[in-house]
């Protein structure tokens, strides 16, 4: 397999029709190792999709450097790049068979036909074309989205490649086709112990496939890490609010001083509105001392909100929105005074009603706070 390093990368679109020159990735570092499993997300626009091509050989580049095995590829054609590469519409011949779409590239490669037979019929099996029905045969109009995917993937495994590119193969599928591909994918990354890189901007794909994740934004990276370091500790305001899902709740206010001699967490809002009031540990107020009178933005996860507050825990008091029971856990969505805050719990017979004020408690035991200035997370 591969390992994949990715150096000072640029692509810079030209000033066109009086509009200034875009820049699509900007300065992207980050590597990704032998048979490691890494994500590219981010909203549209990003730069993930760009990044990849330019893996591919699809997209020239404006400035830095690709390497693979140590080699630098910036100038290898796309076909001697030794990648495979899997598309959104899966881009398979209408007119040829699923054998033929898989075999296709190796004939043109000049392997012998014993060995492409071998080949194909290992894919197939392990994608399940031959079972419980043979669909090597048949048309790609005679199959659904989610086999026709799987077609596209057994036409990459066929090469043998030393990477694998993903490029937002599950869009075109239904959801429950996508859990199951998703699951497919994550099982073909074990069996085939390969080097695989897959952009989505479905934070919850991301999470649930990656080794680790690249987190893009406006052509930038703003964190890399594993899924439950993001989801923990988020780098930024962007981090925290994009994985997750629901996403983090985020208060403004200010850092005082609580009658015990550690800090009190204060949200800011308007009269007649009772702001919530938080008091954080003695370890938390210390190494957040310097904040002491200053603005600050506290963020906790939807499940650190429950319904039965304690006096344990400070107490969010809100108007209830939105109830939204998803069957093994229920999401309360609540208006507080200046802010909008989602709750997720296990208790799925609440017994509450829209409209109605509630209390909440927080647990602030891993709670993140951050800069509104800079966005960036303040170390706890």
């Amino acid at each position: 397999m591969a390992k994949v390093l990715i150096e000072n990368l640029y692509k810079i679109y030209p000033a066109e029709k009086g509009r200034p020159e875009k820049i699509a990735v900007d300065n992207a570092n980050f590597e990704i190792q032998d048979r490691e499993f890494m994500v590219l997300v981010g909203p549209s626009g990003c730069g993930k999709t760009t990044t990849l091509r330019m893996v591919a050989g699809l997209e020239e580049i404006t400035r830095g450097s690709i390497y693979l095995d140590g080699k630098k590829i910036n100038e290898v054609p796309p076909k001697d790049r030794d990648i495979a590469m899997v598309f959104q519409n899966y881009a398979l011949y209408p007119h040829m068979s699923v054998y033929r779409n898989m075999a296709f590239g190796l004939e043109l490669r000049g392997v012998p036909k014993d060995e492409i037979r071998r080949r194909v019929d290992s894919a197939a099996k392990i994608l399940g074309l031959l079972e419980p029905d043979n669909l090597l045969e048949r048309k790609p109009k005679a199959l659904s989205g989610g086999q026709r995917q799987r077609v596209a993937l057994g036409r990459a495994i066929v090469r043998k490649p030393k990477a694998f590119l993903f490029d937002e193969p599950l869009s075109n599928l239904d959801a429950k086709m996508r859990v199951e591909t998703r699951t497919e994918i994550s099982k073909l990354h074990r069996q085939l112990d390969s080097t695989m890189i897959y952009v989505t901007h479905d934070q919850t794909e991301a999470m649930t496939m990656a080794d680790r994740i690249v987190v893009m934004r406006y052509g930038k990276i703003q964190q890399i890490a594993a899924p439950l370091e993001l989801y923990h500790r988020p780098a930024n305001l962007f981090v925290a609010g994009f994985i997750g899902s629901p996403p983090m709740n985020l208060l403004q206010g200010t850092l005082g001083a609580a009658p015990n001699g550690t800090l009190e967490f204060v949200e800011k809002v308007t009269s007649p509105h009772l702001p919530f009031r938080g008091v954080l540990s003695t370890d938390t107020s210390r190494k957040l001392s310097s904040r002491q009178g200053k603005e600050v933005i506290l963020g906790f996860r939807p499940e650190q909100l429950h319904p039965n507050a304690t006096s344990s825990n400070p107490t969010l008091q809100g108007i209830l929105e939105v109830v939204e029971p998803m069957g093994a856990e229920t999401y309360l969505y609540l208006k507080t005074g200046a802010h909008s805050c989602i709750c997720r719990t296990t208790e799925t017979d609440l017994g509450l009603k829209e409209g109605s004020k509630i209390n909440l408690g927080v647990d602030l035991s891993r709670a993140a706070f951050f800069d509104p200035k800079t966005e960036e997370t303040i170390p706890t």
